[in-house]
């Protein structure tokens, strides 16, 4: 089915368009990521499609059986209103009975009424509500939002953030069969467990999505298409991140070879206008309107040259950073128990862990912005931090771009003695020189972004401490900053959710595993997860008894899956009995629900116990269909 369908598109603010005559097509089942450099247009084209903003030219078609459900980078809600109001303000009646069994069932809210209970379970048991009240349970759970009588005002910006994403993914659960979901930056606050079960669910569920993200181990799993807008103009590249990036440079490579041509024949059709006289004949017109067309292709701006820097670092001494028997805690939530380290010279270690765990706050300690319960943190006297924050840019006042670089320093100084001027560094983290003069106040979010970055690197640290530097950063700028990073000589400690940004900077892992435990992982994100994922198996294996016979020796590779071990047939046929039970028991608690007669804590237990069924199910369906597939 045809979705959307944008014809001859363009946008501008001020001289400057954010795009020309653009036209793109969206189909059913199409799930494509938006790329562009931050304020180039991304967020202001996703409104026109959301019909909350509207192009200066060109058509916008929707089908007129397609909602458009849409997450924006910044939550809506109204004052006052509690987690429950704002996750269930549609008005659905699935929804509207979920919503009444959850304000009644939630652990927070006093005794239920046993009559408004009742009726509530009636109402569900009316509508078939139970496997979308699973549904919802999964979603809140995996996003870890509790407590739904708080008022969403009184929340965190990033809690707030994954209140937002769970009512989308609440939504299209009950839109219209036909819906275009449009996500701007989904994985902002999320932690890695959240983004991995985020790709799950999008990859698995009938979706057609639209997303601008600067993750790309997101972006190469949940998406097929890329489109890209540069210098006003929109290319549509099929496939995944890394095709995309062959077919970009080729088409680089291909604008530099035409825009030399153009750059040459414009100037021998310069010295031919300059020669013409003022009365000229039609074919001389035909010629001096072609010239106009040359001379803007050659004027082209290509992607900015990327400036090698050598970067002159401030000297580390001897002595960098130790802690030694660091112990902190915030009330029961411990964050260090005993922890012993000594930084060396060039290291790159990633800190991660899930959300609430002390990242942030054994970052703060680092830098002497927190105190710890005990134990000692020394800091050599040649260290000078970098600390970029998720507090973002801090200006008293207005002021351009470019005056606020110069502000820190007038140049940037390099290992073989030249300097780099501010506007230099500013052209290398993609603000042209009409940008330069532009006041930080009228930047995009992204834009405040990186200006923060580039001035925490303009000052020359000698060790970085990058607190989410990921965030709201497009993929042109994640690219100049990782090669930066790459050449950079001092430390860095990185708190990330990028996992393709963790995986190319850094050599160790401080693993957060909580109540106080810090495991020094020798190894990038993806080999941990490897390692993670082959502990979870030994631990789950059955028992084996001390005295086993020897492994039966490998079967070549061409006899491999061809024939089921008696193991594997066995397994099958137990399955078979294990998911024709666990229907049972899901019908049987549906039946038990469905009579009003069960107590509020069995109603608790039996709710969760549904959702717990329905988990089941669904993984040992699927390996009733791999063995199944292997039988023949």
């Amino acid at each position: 089915m045809h979705y959307v369908t944008v014809e001859g598109l363009s946008k501008s603010f001020g001289e400057k368009p954010l795009f020309e005559n653009i036209s793109f097509h969206i189909e059913e089942g199409d799930k494509i990521a938006l790329v562009a450099l931050n304020g180039t247009g991304k967020s202001t084209l996703l409104r026109i499609l959301t019909g909350t903003e509207h192009g200066d030219e060109g058509k916008v078609w929707i089908h007129k059986d397609v909602t458009v459900v849409m997450l924006e980078q910044s939550s809506r809600h109204q004052p006052g209103e509690t987690v429950l109001q704002n996750i269930f303000d549609h008005d659905h009646p699935i929804l509207n009975a979920i919503k009444d069994y959850e304000a009644l069932t939630d652990p927070d809210a006093p005794e239920p009424d046993a009559l408004a209970l009742s009726a509530a379970i009636e109402k569900m048991d009316a509508l078939n509500a139970w496997h979308f009240d699973a549904k919802v349970k999964q979603i809140l759970g995996k996003l870890n939002i509790h407590h739904l009588d708080q008022p969403v005002d009184k929340l965190s910006g990033g809690q707030q953030k994954r209140v937002a994403l769970a009512k989308v993914l609440i939504d299209i659960g009950f839109e219209h069969k036909h819906t275009l979901l449009i996500l701007d930056e989904p994985t902002n606050h999320l932690d890695v467990s959240m983004i991995e079960w985020l790709e799950h669910y999008l990859d698995q569920e009938n979706v057609t999505l639209l997303l601008v993200t600067h993750d790309r181990y997101f972006l190469d799993s949940v998406c097929n298409e890329i489109m890209e807008i540069d210098n006003s103009e929109l290319y549509i590249y099929k496939g995944n991140y890394e095709n995309y990036l062959e077919k970009k440079a080729a088409r680089e490579e291909s604008d530099r070879s035409s825009t030399e041509k153009a750059r040459n024949l414009y100037r021998k059709e310069l010295e031919w206008m300059r020669k013409q006289p003022k009365a000229r004949t039609t074919k001389s017109k035909s010629r001096q309107d072609a010239f106009y067309d040359v001379k803007e292709k050659a004027a082209k701006r290509l992607e900015q040259q990327q400036l090698e820097l050598n970067v002159k670092m401030t000297r580390l001494g001897g002595k960098i950073l130790e802690l030694k028997k660091v112990y902190k805690a915030y009330g029961d939530l411990q964050i260090l128990r005993g922890f012993d380290y000594t930084f060396k010279k060039g290291e790159r270690i990633g800190v991660v862990g899930k959300n609430g765990v002390g990242k942030s706050t054994f970052l703060h300690m680092l830098l002497g912005s927190e105190q710890p319960d005990s134990g000692k943190i020394n800091v050599g006297d040649t260290v000078v931090f970098g600390n970029y924050s998720q507090q973002g840019l801090v200006i008293k006042e207005d002021m351009r771009v470019i005056e606020f670089v110069k502000n820190i320093a007038e140049n940037f100084p390099l290992a073989d003695g030249t300097k780099v001027s501010a506007a230099q560094f500013l052209q290398l983290f993609l603000f042209p020189p009409e940008k330069q003069y532009t006041y930080v106040s009228k930047l995009s979010g992204g834009e405040k972004r990186r200006l923060h970055l580039l001035s925490i690197l303009f000052r020359n640290p000698n060790f970085l401490v990058l607190d989410e530097p990921t965030n709201d950063l497009d993929l042109p700028t994640l690219s100049i900053l990782e090669d930066f990073l790459l050449n950079y000589q001092g430390c860095i400690i990185i708190v990330s959710h990028d996992r393709y940004f963790m995986d190319k900077l850094v050599d160790h892992l401080f693993v957060f595993e909580g109540d106080g435990v810090v495991r020094d992982f020798p190894g990038n994100y993806t080999q941990y997860r490897e390692w993670e994922k082959d502990q979870e198996k030994i631990k789950t294996a059955p028992h084996k008894p001390a005295e086993v016979a020897a492994p039966a020796p490998a079967q070549p590779a061409e006899q491999k899956g061809k024939k089921m071990s008696f193991k594997e047939k066995r397994e099958l046929e137990l399955l078979e009995k294990e998911i024709a039970a666990l229907e049972q028991e899901k019908k049987s608690i549906d039946e038990k629900m469905a009579t009003g007669s069960l107590s509020y804590d069995q109603l608790q237990q039996a709710a969760k116990r549904v959702g717990e069924v329905i988990g089941l199910l669904d993984e040992k369906g699927m390996r009733w269909l791999e063995l199944s597939e292997m039988a023949g």
